[in-house]
């Protein structure tokens, strides 16, 4: 079965090349848009997407689409509104020369998820209220899937949980909470973890006394 691989080189090349972009601007997120750059680069991620709101900092999001460049995947943000759409190319435009990878949509949480099937790493700030549709309505990959919660003391470290996040059958294979700038709650979900194969009915008939007995696979 296929899922994802790590690889420490382009971790390593992406965390690098991160560090290069940020060194001329002041860091509003220490460690963060590293740390997550190289996360998403080292699992080899082809879909990675954030949430991201007016006024807020953009050193993950430089960060996030180095890890793409590396990769050759997709970086895409969405954001609630379009001044947030507005703010976000500025900003970026300041950082980062955008490119092809990078691609900004616009709209509510369920239709905007919807639309980006195979999430293979995803980034949600715990300061948007909508943090949780993000996760809930997310189509992730497959092959497994990396989530990453930033700025987790804005909502308590001790009181958060991912169950009741996700779309149910979601198999979470390990979690865990970083002291990383504000704090970061990381989860990898496992292949395959929320498709769930159609039940059938299957037909046994006893050997010694001829009853057949039907029951739900």
């Amino acid at each position: 079965m296929s899922q994802m691989v790590w690889s420490q080189e382009t971790a390593s090349k992406a965390y690098v090349d991160t560090v290069k972009a940020l060194c001329q601007k002041s860091f509003r997120e220490p460690g963060v848009p590293e740390f997550l750059s190289a996360m998403a680069a080292g699992w080899n991620s082809k879909l990675i997407v954030e949430s991201w709101s007016y006024g807020g900092p953009i050193e993950t999001s430089v960060g996030l689409a180095v890890a793409a460049h590396h990769t050759r995947g997709r970086h895409v943000c969405v954001v609630p509104d379009e001044r947030s759409r507005s703010g976000y190319v500025e900003a970026m435009g300041e950082a980062w020369t955008m490119s092809s990878q990078t691609a900004v949509i616009v709209g509510e949480a369920e239709g905007m998820m919807e639309g980006l099937q195979g999430v293979d790493f995803l980034v949600v700030d715990l300061k948007r209220q909508d943090f949780g549709r993000v996760l809930r309505y997310a189509k992730l990959s497959h092959k497994g899937a990396v989530l990453a919660c930033k700025n987790a003391r804005h909502r308590g470290i001790s009181g958060f949980r991912w169950h009741g996040l996700l779309e149910k059958g979601t198999r979470v294979v390990r979690s865990v909470f970083l002291p990383v700038g504000q704090g970061l709650h990381i989860a990898h979900v496992g292949a395959n973890s929320y498709k769930k194969s159609p039940s059938r009915w299957i037909k046994h008939l006893d050997q010694r006394s001829g009853e057949e007995h039907v029951f739900r696979g």
